[in-house]
């Protein structure tokens, strides 16, 4: 999603007025609805920036990601809410209702979210929470990608980024499987949120097959994407930029394949090289 704003481009020593598509970024507000001693209880668990497309995924990824929620059938409905604002005429809350309610955690749902945004949680403390919530550990020895197709990744997920090529302002996460076709795209403002909503759309419509498949992403690796892959049961995370000392560090602890500055002629394998056949 984007619209035309008006600007002044220098270049070669002259300015000229034109037109710039640039990429909207819009709030969230994410609600999420339970029942307690027989009262439904509406839980405002986080507001994110993003891209005000595919909401549904979005929310429903950062769910699965988080642990609060395991299967499809755990979400009762999802529903926009609040007044339609802009020229969009955009709905910027959205509320899940759990069917799962009377199991869950609350104080695991505040202290989760009480730390989520852009930069994750962090430090030991959450490895070890993470250790709790991932249910399955990671297979070691797959999937099993080669080196050519590696560097032919940033090409396919430019190809794929429609928003991208006409803003140059978002970034991308792709679900592939291992012979290299994109299964799922998606774009936003935030890294972090174009993963939610590839998990989230892979998970709605039971896409994954995670022994054949591995996530790519535009930007700079994090702990929060590493984290996202690991709760996708997913065994390689690959993208263009450099992962921080945490991801690494996270990623060499569940056994997860971290590659960075992927580039048409080279890239950097961070840790679990037993998955890359030359």
């Amino acid at each position: 999603m984007n619209s035309k704003y008006k600007t002044i481009k220098y270049k070669k020593n002259k300015h000229s007025a034109l037109e710039d598509l640039i990429s909207i970024e819009e709030p969230l507000e994410m609600i999420v609805r339970y029942k307690k001693n027989n009262e439904w209880i509406d839980n405002s668990i986080s507001i994110t920036m993003r891209t005000p497309e595919n909401d549904e995924d979005l929310i429903t990824g950062l769910l699965f990601c988080e642990g609060i929620i395991h299967k499809i059938s755990d979400i009762e409905k999802i529903e926009l809410l609040g007044e339609k604002v802009g020229k969009f005429n955009l709905q910027n809350k959205i509320r899940v209702t759990l069917s799962n309610s009377e199991n869950l955690d609350t104080k695991h749902l505040r202290r989760n979210f009480l730390t989520n945004s852009s930069c994750g949680v962090c430090g030991k403390t959450s490895m070890d929470s993470l250790e709790i919530i991932c249910k399955t550990k990671i297979n070691k020895d797959v999937p099993k990608i080669k080196n050519t197709l590696i560097t032919q990744i940033p090409d396919f997920l430019r190809q794929s980024q429609s928003e991208f090529s006409k803003t140059g302002g978002i970034h991308a996460s792709a679900l592939f499987d291992k012979d290299g076709k994109a299964l799922v795209i998606k774009e936003d403002v935030g890294r972090h949120n174009a993963l939610d909503k590839v998990i989230g759309h892979s998970f709605k419509k039971s896409i994954f097959d995670t022994k054949n498949q591995f996530i790519a992403c535009s930007g700079r690796l994090s702990f929060e994407l590493v984290q996202k892959t690991l709760m996708a049961n997913i065994g390689l995370l690959m993208g263009v930029g450099a992962p921080t000392s945490l991801a690494i560090d996270l990623a060499k602890r569940f056994d997860i394949t971290l590659i960075g500055f992927v580039k048409s002629d080279s890239f950097n394998i961070y840790c679990g090289e037993n998955r890359i056949l030359k």
